[in-house]
C-alpha cells in the first residue's frame, strides 16, 4: 500500500508529465489517476441539447461545411486556418497585448496568429500560408474543438 506522501509525489509527477491516465495496480491496492477530464467535458455541456446527443464531432463537421460553402462562392481564393486541438483560443498573448492578427494584417507561413491553450499549456498556432486575414471566427477566451476554423485568409 501507498503512504499519502507516495500519492501525492505520484499526482505531482502526472500533472508534470504528458501523461493524461495512470493506473497502478499491486496485489491489495489500485490507483487510478486522470488529469484535466473537466477541459475535455466543458464544450460538451455548453453545447445545445440536439449537439449533446450526436457525436461530439457533428457540430464540427456542420461549423465546417457552412464556411466553405459560402467560401466557394464568395471568394475562392481564401483558406481557412483551423483549430489543432481542443481547448481555449486566445488572440493575444496577454490581455493588455494587442492581437496578434486582425482583419487586414498580413501573414506569412510563420506568422503567429493566435494561441490555443489545452490542459495549462499555451500553444502558439502560425498560419502556415502566406496571405491576408479576411476575416476572424472566433472571440477571444472561446472554446474550440479540434478542426474548428479560426480565421479567413485571402491567398496572396
Amino acid at each position: 500500500m501507498l503512504s499519502i506522501d507516495e500519492i501525492k509525489q505520484l499526482i505531482e509527477l502526472i500533472d508534470e508529465s504528458t501523461l493524461d491516465e495512470f493506473e497502478l495496480e499491486t496485489k491489495d491496492s489500485k490507483i487510478l489517476l486522470k488529469k484535466n477530464k473537466a477541459v475535455v467535458t466543458t464544450p460538451v455541456m455548453e453545447a445545445p441539447v440536439a449537439a449533446i446527443q450526436a457525436p461530439v464531432q457533428a457540430p464540427v463537421v456542420a461549423q465546417q461545411d457552412a464556411p466553405s460553402t459560402e467560401t466557394s462562392t464568395e471568394d475562392t481564393n481564401l483558406e481557412v486556418i483551423t483549430s489543432p486541438m481542443v481547448g481555449t483560443f486566445y488572440a493575444s498573448a496577454s490581455p493588455e497585448d494587442a492581437n496578434f492578427v486582425s482583419v487586414g494584417s498580413k501573414v506569412s507561413a510563420q506568422s503567429v496568429v493566435c494561441i490555443v491553450e489545452a490542459m495549462k499549456l499555451f500553444n502558439e498556432i502560425t498560419a502556415d500560408i502566406d496571405g491576408e486575414i479576411a476575416e476572424i471566427l472566433v472571440s477571444s477566451g472561446e472554446l474550440v474543438e479540434f478542426g474548428q476554423p479560426l480565421f479567413k485568409v485571402r491567398k496572396k
